[in-house]
């Protein structure tokens, strides 16, 4: 009952005072008092999360920069064209972008299992039936066997 009076004469008394007093409607709040807080407290707020949102970014730039050296390193690995898109968030996120230890581990590791395949006894040990073992001890006596003949030689 008491809202159905003030809504009838307060609109009457508001046009008979000319609208002397202005109240903010519900919109026009500042958005700090609207949460609770001071105007000071409100930009503080509004500092921090601005800070935050900045650290988020950097963050997945990095991240994005990781992935993209390990995308430009397997296409160097594999003689793959590269791509600018990569080359282009690389530079983006700096010069410090380095591999992650657990990969940067593990392509070390392949790049011994390569280097063993590349060699004689890697490639030995790919083929069928072969004794690695037997082969070197064989080979250490041929070496054995020439050098004695060697100090047995008049010539030399």
């Amino acid at each position: 009952m008491a809202f159905m009076v003030k809504h009838v004469v307060g609109g009457q008394l508001k046009n008979l005072t000319g609208g002397l007093t202005e109240e903010k409607p519900e919109a026009e709040k500042s958005e700090a008092a609207a949460q609770g807080m001071t105007q000071e407290e409100f930009e503080q707020y509004q500092q921090q999360l601005e800070e935050e949102k900045q650290e988020r970014e950097a963050n997945f730039a990095q991240k994005k920069a990781e992935r993209a050296t390990v995308r430009s390193h397997f296409r160097e690995k594999y003689r793959l064209p590269k791509n600018e898109m990569d080359e282009t968030q690389i530079q983006q996120a700096g010069d410090d972008v380095v591999l992650p230890t657990e990969l940067a581990k593990m392509i070390a590791e392949d790049n011994q299992e390569e280097a063993h395949k590349q060699s004689v006894l890697g490639q030995l040990s790919n083929i069928q039936n072969v004794d690695i073992d037997q082969l070197k001890d064989k080979a250490q006596a041929t070496l054995e066997d020439l050098k004695k003949q060697t100090e047995n030689c008049s010539l030399m």
